[in-house]
């Protein structure tokens, strides 16, 4: 008697897990399907004001095969972390200038 209830026991706490798998994995889809849509024109604007260069390799990369686009997103974050860095060697240099 006691190992059908261990069993029955057992089987309810597997069921409940699983639907509590399937509820919450619904959830999670559906608010990263939220912040994807709220944060898709945030992301159009600020391609816009940086420059259309960057929303054309942003598309680019989406038209990529799945096997390139690592790459391709790695190639992207290289050439604006080049970028920044331009930017802040220009920045240094220029407050060196008005000190000087």
């Amino acid at each position: 008697m006691q190992r059908k209830h261990l069993i029955a026991f057992t089987m309810a706490t597997i069921f409940l897990l699983l639907g509590f798998n399937v509820i919450n994995g619904q959830k999670h889809e559906q608010n990263r399907a939220a912040s994807v849509q709220s944060t898709a024109p945030i992301a159009s604007e600020t391609s816009a004001t940086v420059g259309s260069d960057k929303s054309v390799t942003d598309t680019s990369i989406a038209n990529k095969p799945l096997g390139e686009q690592p790459k391709a997103i790695i190639d992207n974050v290289a050439a604006d972390i080049e970028q920044a860095q331009q930017m802040d060697k220009d920045r240094l240099e220029t407050s060196l200038n008005e000190a000087q």
